[in-house]
């Protein structure tokens, strides 16, 4: 047996492994998506190709039709959690780590009944943070050149072991398919299936990009060559109610720096909600720390 048979048998077993967990999902007037199985009765796809709030279909690989409801949705993240009233899936097996740019990689999808679909390319990049034409944020991505096919979006990138590297849509930017990494979409994935809904949080204003000189960065104690300064505070809101000023610029929030707005989106997560957080501010050129009670962005 030569080396190439040996390594296009290696890529039919790695797609054959995540196609057991692999299952199409009918949640559209159009073609049908994928969708990964989370958990053993909980089916992890993309949310722009659920756009009916019932007769939500889900087929795996004997291609049995079942029924399932939507237990949570992120359009934020184009993310979204199907709950089947059964418990018979197999959860798919996830990677440990992020690959390498250049890694070869596999992207899978079930968009039709006939079975599974696949293209091969190399990663070409590792991005983020970043924001989404959803009103999210991707705090990391993975770009490949993988061929999304059509329904592919939902259905995971996989490693040549089978392992699942990430979720793969097209429903977050235009033209083109990104993979979320699967470490953050099974976050998201465990939030939507306790909350239904993820939460992000907010301190109530508006910010623009300065410069810091080099007395304010010897003075916060760290090389930080960017804050935001508010320009904009609301009234009765978070950052006004616990002191904020306008003309405040804001260094950090939570012990992480926030150099620009994606910083401070991505410093807001849903675990703050609720949280009295530590914001550090620079004021006359100090630095001074304020606690602001977080609320959740509406």
């Amino acid at each position: 047996m030569s080396a190439l048979t040996d390594f296009s048998n290696g890529l039919s077993a790695a797609v054959e492994k995540a196609g057991s967990a692999t299952l199409l999902v009918d949640g559209r007037r159009r073609y049908p998506a994928s969708g990964i199985a989370y958990a053993a009765d909980l089916v992890l796809t993309a949310d722009h190709v659920i756009t009916r709030e019932d007769n939500i279909s889900v087929a795996g690989t004997d291609g049995k039709s079942m029924t399932a409801t939507i237990a949570g949705r992120d359009p934020g993240s184009d993310l979204a959690l199907l709950r089947l009233s059964d418990k018979n899936l197999t959860p798919a097996k996830t990677a440990d780590a992020l690959p390498k740019v250049g890694a070869l990689v596999l992207a899978v999808g079930r968009p039709n009944t006939a079975g599974l679909q696949a293209s091969w390319g190399i990663v070409t990049a590792i991005g983020g943070p970043a924001r989404t034409g959803r009103g999210g944020l991707l705090e990391e991505y993975i770009q490949t050149e993988t061929v999304s096919y059509p329904g592919f979006s939902g259905g995971p990138l996989i490693n040549t072991e089978g392992e699942v590297l990430g979720l793969n849509t097209s429903g977050l930017t235009h033209g083109s398919a990104v993979t979320i990494p699967v470490k953050s979409a099974w976050r998201i994935a465990e939030a939507l299936a306790k909350h239904g809904s993820v939460k992000r949080g907010y301190l109530g204003v508006r910010t623009q990009t300065v410069s810091l000189p080099d007395a304010s960065q010897k003075s916060l104690g760290r090389d930080q060559s960017q804050g935001l300064l508010v320009m904009w505070l609301e009234e009765g809101g978070p950052a006004e109610k616990a002191g904020v000023l306008v003309g405040d610029i804001l260094a950090g929030v939570g012990g992480k720096a926030v150099a620009d707005p994606d910083d401070l989106f991505a410093a807001l997560s849903g675990d703050t909600v609720g949280q009295s957080v530590p914001v550090e501010v620079l004021r006359g050129g100090k630095p001074e720390r304020i606690n602001v009670m977080v609320a959740e962005r509406k």
